[in-house]
């Protein structure tokens, strides 16, 4: 997450305490073991991945295609309000949503043992900028909801997910902090996307059968960087050679088939990457890089004939912190034309000019090519494993599935680091750095990453004590971090940031998810990984003759911002300021996870504790976004009227626009449906869709005209350089009306025929 407009943010957090004051005048943690592991040496070159066959010979039905399992893969749409809202992603409160390029999904995935329904997970990947407290709580209210066909999804075994794209509608997270800059919570926006959840896990759960899951990897080279190498060095150098790159890149993917007919129905894949190559300054929605990877995939999979129909391709985030698709690097936007600066990513002193470029920068289109080239690179990586499983893949084998969920309190968690001495965690806590941004959403004003001393400006920190003055304990946990914003002792009107985390992880045969609700760095992914796989090894969770495979999907479930290790947090770059729970951060998730990894032996039959709950903030969150009072169409037009037509012809490549007396696209979203089409004319006359809203090369624009008479244009515009067909088209503009006495009506736009 970047935090660009870090000073309209602390603006506005001064205007909601004043708001806050205005209201408040007038109206048991579990005991956990100590862990210890020990450095696992690579194999293969690779320690972070690990895939061998499954040899054990007491499990389940195994053969050389591995074990069988219930399996059940569904995808729905959970596209919130796509003008009028702030979106998600990089604190900017001028990046408000004007159209829509690619509808956002949740996709869902099942693995369950055929023999005991109450050992199954699900693993959920949303087109989102994380998972979520609320959210997850209303996914879980509405699975509880749904009947006792659903009663095994629970708090274990469910994982939310996001791939952390930043230009999705926000406004539907559950604490104060990231509400700021939205102007407070938004209903639709979260409805939207509980409602898509659960229609997905409902479409999975409904299309379980017997199948096989496989496991193959590949190395992308040309889809990420590091954008905080100077914190990644900082590293121990002894650690830091055991790997070939200063990211990961490695891909992982899981193949599900149907046993029945031998029809593959779905994939899922983890690789790190940012959902920041669509920039701050563009206001489209859309899922960033890992959704046009998922879209050019199951599109693909419509030529395989051995893809079922309705095949689903989740592409999950994994340990993404410091990574960056912005793969030319960071340069400076200032006339000099020079690197920015290793150590704090300035220009001259200066952050707001230094900015990452991806790998079509200089078109001036948002970056938009970019992003479809990093989504591009994703996809032909998976498709590369995908094709090569006909030949060399390692089953899953095994009969166990296992999970395991419980919630700890990270404002003071004590526990025994590996070397015997007792550590803690502190209340969650965003250093000046975190003001800073990073070069993939640079902040403003003085602030500059790798700064753990006192700020030059005074001022921020008057700002930052309005909110709550850190207690001395407090500075002396969090340091060497500079305490800005102390989120996690503020509480008013409620909690502005998280202090209890979610730990939670999956088993199936030899495969371990880790599911981690912030974003961890690269080298913090590597280590909480190689903890559990050697955890794995020494406890005996796997068989002798066994290599686990170990995965990390995040952010999911709520959102803990940022996980570092203890070096790159003593840098205090962005991702170290952004570190909610002190240097020992990483340590005590690592912590955590092992404590609880027994749940998911063979011979467990127990749960694994609640712990302590965390706020559902819903209900009682602050909302200042305004509804749509009414639309109006200009004197002798109505809505759907053609403002500015298509030409009679174009050749292939150009970009064919129509322009309609448009409405408010928040009265209804048209989830499951469209704004926008294309149509394509047959050869007996008759029209058929073969373009819709949630293809990338459509893109749907609304904007305002005159606020007080409530007229507003639509412009659709078809890229035909990407997939598009000689023939004879015509677009569609779907939209809905509201009326002053609050009537919603549908309606209907059509431009001429035009021939490419």
């Amino acid at each position: 997450m970047a935090r660009s407009h870090i000073a309209v943010a602390l603006g506005a957090a001064v205007f909601a305490l004043l708001v806050i004051f205005q209201l408040t005048t007038t109206l048991g943690l579990p005991e956990l073991d100590f862990w210890h592991w020990t450095v696992q040496e690579q194999r293969n070159g690779i320690p972070q991945t690990h895939l061998f066959s499954e040899k054990d010979a007491a499990a389940d039905a195994v053969t050389a295609e591995g074990s069988q399992y219930l399996l059940g893969v569904g995808k729905a749409d959970i596209t919130g309000p796509v003008v009028e809202l702030n979106l998600m992603g990089y604190a900017n409160s001028s990046q408000v949503g004007t159209g829509l390029r690619q509808r956002l999904y949740s996709r869902a995935f099942i693995v369950g043992d055929p023999n005991d329904s109450s050992q199954r997970f699900i693993y959920m990947v949303l087109d989102t900028q994380s998972g979520d407290t609320a959210i997850r709580y209303g996914i879980l209210e509405g699975l509880a909801n749904m009947g006792p066909d659903y009663s095994m999804y629970t708090q274990k075994n469910v994982a939310v997910t996001g791939t952390h794209s930043h230009s999705g509608p926000g406004a539907w997270l559950n604490y104060l902090l990231p509400q700021i800059t939205s102007l407070g919570f938004d209903k639709q926006s979260y409805q939207a996307i509980v409602d898509g959840a659960l229609l997905s896990i409902k479409r999975a759960h409904d299309s379980m059968a017997l199948g096989r899951v496989s496991a193959g990897t590949t190395s992308i080279q040309n889809a990420n960087i590091n954008r905080s190498l100077y914190a990644y060095l900082a590293n121990p150098q002894a650690e830091r050679d055991r790997y070939s790159d200063n990211v990961d890149k490695t891909m992982t993917l899981l193949k599900f088939t149907r046993a029945s007919d031998g029809k593959d129905i779905g994939i899922l894949t983890w690789f790190a990457v940012h959902g920041t190559s669509l920039y701050g300054n563009q206001t489209i929605v859309a899922a960033d890089n890992k959704g046009v990877a998922a879209y050019l995939f199951e599109q693909e999979m419509k030529n395989y004939s051995n893809a079922a129909e309705g095949f689903v391709a989740g592409f999950s985030q994994a340990n993404v912190g410091d990574t960056s698709p912005n793969v030319l690097g960071a340069w400076c936007e200032d006339g000099s034309n020079a690197e920015c600066k290793l150590e704090d990513s300035t220009c001259g002193g200066r952050n707001e000019p230094c900015h990452g470029r991806g790998p079509y920068f200089g078109l001036n289109d948002g970056g938009t090519k970019s992003c479809y080239e990093i989504g591009k690179r994703q996809f032909a990586g998976a498709l590369d494993i995908y094709n090569s499983m006909a030949n060399s893949s390692t089953p899953i084998s095994g009969s166990t599935i296992r999970s395991f969920h419980t919630f700890v309190d990270f404002s003071n968690f004590t526990f025994a680091l590996p070397n015997g001495s007792v550590a803690s965690t502190c209340p969650a806590a965003m250093g000046y750095s975190f003001a800073a941004g990073t070069s993939d959403g640079p902040g403003a004003f003085d602030f500059k990453q790798n700064d753990s001393g006192s700020p030059n400006n005074p001022l921020w920190s008057v700002v930052g004590d309005l909110i709550h003055v850190p207690s001395a304990k407090q500075v002396a946990c969090q340091a060497p971090k500079p305490i800005l914003l102390d989120v996690g002792e503020s509480h008013l009107p409620y909690d502005w940031a998280p202090n209890i985390v979610d730990i939670q992880a999956f088993r199936v045969g030899q495969l371990f998810i880790i599911v981690s609700p912030g974003e961890a760095t690269t080298m913090s992914g590597r280590r909480w990984r190689e903890a559990v796989y050697n955890t794995a090894i020494s406890s005996s969770l796997v068989s002798s003759t066994s290599s686990p495979i170990v995965v990390l999907g995040a952010p999911a479930n709520s959102y803990t911002h940022y996980i570092t290790t203890e070096e790159e947090y003593d840098i205090q770059r962005y991702e170290g300021a952004s570190t909610l729970y002190g240097r020992n951060t990483l340590n005590g998730y690592i912590n955590a996870t092992l404590t609880y990894l027994p749940y998911l032996s063979d011979s467990s039959t127990t749960e694994s504790p609640l712990g302590p709950l965390p706020p559902d903030n819903v209900n009682r969150s602050l909302s200042f976004i305004t509804g749509v009072v009414y639309d109006g169409a200009p004197l002798m037009k109505k809505f759907g009227d053609v403002t500015t037509d298509v030409s009679s012809a174009y050749s292939l490549g150009s970009l064919v626009s129509a322009t309609f007396v448009g409405a408010n696209p928040r009265n209804n979203l048209r989830l499951e449906e469209t704004y926008a089409a294309i149509e394509q004319q047959g050869s007996d006359g008759t029209w058929s869709q073969v373009r819709d809203d949630a293809d990338w090369e459509l893109l749907f624009e609304w904007k305002r005209t005159n606020g007080l008479l409530g007229y507003s244009d639509v412009t659709i515009t078809w890229d035909t350089g990407l997939t598009a067909q000689a023939g004879t088209y015509r677009i569609k503009y779907y939209g809905d009306s509201k009326s002053i006495g609050g009537t919603i009506t549908g309606f209907e736009g059509t431009s001429e025929s035009f021939t490419l």
